[in-house]
């Protein structure tokens, strides 16, 4: 599983301006089940995402394609970890890591 961590690089105003495109993108990602939860940091510059079910590679590949990454607006740094406990209501991520 990821942790996806935005850190906005640019005025909001530049961020806002992508915001449709970057909302477009995140849809994509959860219909294809990738993304868990994202949402806003408090305060406002950035945001997270959680991630699971792709690789490293594939993971860093969808952050590259973000909007807000091709606009030049977020940077992003990206956590991976082992989901060993989790609620039920995300069971179907959790992670048996090898012995």
């Amino acid at each position: 599983m990821f942790v996806m961590e935005l850190t906005y690089t640019a005025p909001i105003e530049a961020v806002e301006e992508e915001m449709d495109a970057h909302i477009a993108w995140l849809d994509g990602y959860y219909a294809a089940g990738v993304f868990l939860a994202s949402g806003r940091k408090v305060p406002r510059d950035g945001g997270v995402i959680l991630a699971g079910g792709v690789s490293r590679a594939e993971i860093e590949k969808i952050a590259a394609e973000d909007p807000f990454t091709v606009a030049g607006v977020c940077a992003y740094r990206i956590t991976e970890f082992i989901a060993t406990k989790t609620s039920a209501d995300l069971s179907t991520v959790r992670e048996n890591p090898a012995a």
